[in-house]
C-alpha cells in the first residue's frame, strides 16, 4: 500500500492544481493562486494532431468527433454530449466553450488517443 506522502509526491508531479471535492463532485481546479494574468498564460488548448490546428470552438470539434464516428446525444440539456456507437464511451462538455477547460480536453484524449493532444496556449 502506498503511504499519503507518496501518493501526494506523486499527485503533484502529475498535475497543477487543486482538487476540490463539493456537493459529491471531485473536480480539478487548476493553479488556484494565481493572477487573472497568469492563469491566462497558461491556459490550454487542445489540438487536433492530423492537421496541427487548436481546437477553437464546439462546431469544429463536433465536426472532427463525427468524423472520428462519435454521435451528438441529445439526453441533457444542460451538456453538449456525444457517445460512440461502438463502445460505452460518452464525452460530456459544458455548452459553453468558454468553459471547456484542460479537464474536459483530457477526456476527449484519453477517449480518442493518437487524434488529440493539449499543450498550454503560448
Amino acid at each position: 500500500m502506498l503511504s499519503p506522502s507518496l501518493f501526494s509526491f506523486s499527485i503533484k508531479k502529475i498535475m497543477s492544481g487543486v482538487w476540490v471535492f463539493k456537493n459529491g463532485v471531485i473536480r480539478l481546479v487548476e493553479n488556484p493562486n494565481q493572477s487573472g494574468a497568469d492563469t491566462y498564460s497558461r491556459r490550454k488548448v487542445m489540438v487536433y494532431l492530423p492537421t496541427g490546428e487548436v481546437v477553437s470552438s464546439y462546431s469544429m470539434l463536433e465536426q472532427i468527433l463525427q468524423s472520428l464516428g462519435w454521435e451528438r446525444y441529445f439526453g441533457d440539456t444542460e451538456l453538449l454530449q456525444f457517445h460512440k456507437p461502438s463502445s460505452i464511451d460518452l464525452i460530456s462538455l459544458p455548452r459553453d466553450f468558454t468553459k471547456f477547460n484542460s479537464v474536459y480536453m483530457y477526456d476527449i484524449v484519453v477517449k480518442n488517443p493518437n487524434y488529440f493532444h493539449v499543450r498550454d496556449s503560448h
